[in-house]
C-alpha cells in the first residue's frame, strides 16, 4: 500500500524545486558548449501594484540557504532521465548535475530595505547554467515574502501605533504560511499565530481560543472561568460567541487581571467602545482589546478614524495572501554575458518589458532632513564614493560572505528604513511614484546596446 506524502519540499532535493524549462535550457547550454559562459541576472519588480509606492524586501535568507545547499540527488537524476523530453540527453549532462553546486557571486539588498520599481533586489553572476537553474526558486522567495512584508508594512502604518498580528495560517499552504509569517514580522507585525514560524524563524507567536472552547461548556461564564483557571493573567477571552456585550460583562467580572478580550464579529468599532467602557468600569483598564474579522489596512484606517478602541488587530486572509495584490510581478532577466574574458551587456527591447543592461548598482540619496530624496540606478561602481550603495556582496564564488542578522535585527532595520521614507509614500492610497533616476552612463550603455540590437533586426 502506498503511504501518503506530506507535500513539504525535502531540503536535500532543492535542485528539482524549479520549472522544467530551467532544466531543458541548462541541458541546451551544456550541449552548445556554453556552460563556461558567465551570466549576470537581475531580479526586480517592474511596476508596483496599485496603491503601493514602495516595497519591503524579504526572502534573502531563504535564497542564501538555497544557493549554498542546492544540489541534485541520485533520485532526482533517475527521475529526470525517465522523462521523454530528456530521452536524448547525453550522460555527461547527468554527470554534471550530480556534481552541481552554485559557484557564483551574489549582490543583494538587505532584508527590510525599502525598494522601488526597476531596482535589482538581488543580482546573480555565475556560469550560465547555474544562474539559469536557480531562477525559479529565487523568484518564489522574493515574490512571496516581499509582497507580504510590504502588505504588513501598510497595515502597520494604518494602525498608527496599534499592533498588528499576522493571523492567516489557515488560509494558505503550510510552507507559504510559515515563510509568510516571517515576512509579515519583517514588515513590522508584532508577531503571528503560526507556532511553526516561531520554532523555525523566532517570530513571536500569539493566540487566544476558539468559539468551540466556549461552546464546549454549558454556560459561557463557566468557559471563561475555566480558561482563567488555566491561564490566569495571560487569559485573552473571545467574547462574541453568543452576545458580545454580555460576553464582555462576563469576562470583565473574572476575579483578577486578564491580558485581553477578543472581538471577532459585528461592528468592531462600536463594540470596541462599549467593551472598553465595560472593562474600565470593572477595574480592567489595562486589559487589551484585540480585534479580528476580515481586516486589512483600509478597514483598520477607517475604524481608527471613527475612534475604535482597539489595541491589536489580527489580520489574516488579507495579509497572508496580500489579497489586493496577490502578485508583485518580480522578474529575473539576463543583463550580461562574459565570454572569453569579454563582457557583453544584454537587454530586452520588448514593449513595456524592456530592461537595462550590464552590472548595476542602486544608489540612494537623502534630503537635508535625512529622508529619502531619490534613487539612482547606475553602472556598478559609478558612484560608490558619492552615494549610499544598496546592493552588497553576500556570496563570493559560491561561499557566504554575509553575516546574516537575526530576524529581530532585520525587522528593526526595516522599521528604521521606513521612518526615512517621506509620508506621502506611506499613505494607504498612495499613488505617487518615488524618483528612480537612470545615470548618464547607464543611459549611454542602454542606448548603445539598443541601437545595436535594433540594427540587427533590420
Amino acid at each position: 500500500m502506498n503511504q501518503p506524502k506530506s507535500g513539504i519540499i525535502p531540503e536535500d532535493r532543492l535542485g528539482i524545486a524549479t520549472d522544467l524549462y530551467q532544466i531543458t535550457m541548462a541541458n541546451g547550454y551544456f550541449e552548445m558548449g556554453k556552460k563556461d559562459e558567465i551570466a549576470t541576472f537581475d531580479l526586480f519588480v517592474r511596476k508596483l501594484p496599485k496603491n503601493r509606492s514602495y516595497l519591503v524586501v524579504a526572502g534573502l535568507e531563504q535564497c542564501l540557504s538555497y544557493l549554498t545547499n542546492v544540489n541534485f540527488t541520485d533520485e532526482d537524476i533517475e527521475f529526470l532521465e525517465k522523462k521523454t523530453s530528456f530521452k536524448n540527453v547525453d550522460k555527461k549532462f547527468w554527470d554534471y548535475l550530480k556534481n552541481f553546486k552554485f559557484t557564483g557571486d551574489v549582490w543583494a539588498m538587505r532584508e527590510g530595505s525599502i525598494a522601488f520599481g526597476n531596482e535589482p533586489l538581488i543580482t546573480i553572476t555565475a556560469p550560465i547554467i547555474e544562474a539559469q537553474l536557480i531562477e525559479t526558486y529565487l523568484l518564489t522567495c522574493y515574490n512571496h515574502q516581499t509582497k507580504i512584508a510590504s502588505k504588513a508594512s501598510r497595515c502597520v502604518d494604518a494602525a498608527k501605533g496599534r499592533k498588528i498580528i499576522e493571523f492567516g495560517m489557515r488560509r494558505t499552504d503550510i510552507g507559504a504560511a510559515t515563510r509568510g509569517a516571517r515576512a509579515a514580522y519583517i514588515g513590522g507585525a508584532l508577531g503571528t499565530s503560526n507556532v511553526m514560524a516561531e520554532a523555525l524563524f523566532d517570530v513571536p507567536s500569539y493566540g487566544t481560543h476558539a468559539h468551540s472552547w466556549i461552546m464546549s461548556f454549558n454556560r459561557e461564564e463557566d468557559a471563561f472561568a475555566a480558561y482563567f483557571k488555566v491561564y490566569g493573567e495571560e487569559t485573552v477571552a473571545l467574547i462574541d460567541t453568543y452576545d458580545t456585550i454580555q460576553g464582555a460583562k462576563l469576562a470583565a467580572k473574572l476575579p483578577g487581571k486578564i491580558k485581553g478580550i477578543r472581538l471577532d464579529s459585528g461592528d468592531l468599532t462600536e463594540l470596541s467602545k462599549k467593551t472598553r467602557d465595560i472593562l474600565n468600569q470593572n477595574g480592567k483598564k489595562e486589559t487589551t482589546i484585540f480585534a479580528s474579522s476580515d481586516l486589512n489596512e483600509y478597514t483598520i484606517e477607517e475604524m481608527l478614524k471613527n475612534d475604535a478602541e482597539i489595541d491589536i488587530f489580527g489580520v489574516g486572509t488579507e495579509l497572508i495572501l496580500s489579497k489586493d495584490a496577490p502578485s508583485i510581478g518580480g522578474v529575473y532577466k539576463l543583463t550580461q554575458i562574459k565570454k572569453d574574458g569579454k563582457k557583453i551587456p544584454k537587454l530586452k527591447l520588448s514593449k513595456d518589458k524592456s530592461t537595462y543592461p550590464g552590472e548595476k548598482q542602486v544608489y540612494r540619496m537623502y534630503d537635508k532632513n535625512g529622508k529619502f530624496d531619490k534613487d539612482l540606478l547606475a553602472v556598478r561602481g559609478e558612484f560608490d564614493e558619492q552615494y549610499e550603495p544598496l546592493l552588497i556582496k553576500v556570496i563570493s564564488k559560491g561561499k557566504l560572505v554575509y553575516d546574516i542578522p537575526t530576524i529581530h535585527q532585520i525587522r528593526e532595520y526595516g522599521l528604521s528604513q521606513k521612518e526615512k521614507l517621506p509620508t506621502e509614500y506611506r499613505k494607504t492610497n498612495a499613488n505617487q511614484n518615488y524618483a528612480v533616476e537612470i545615470s548618464s552612463e547607464l543611459e549611454k550603455l542602454t542606448g548603445e546596446i539598443s541601437k545595436k540590437y535594433g540594427e540587427d533586426k533590420k
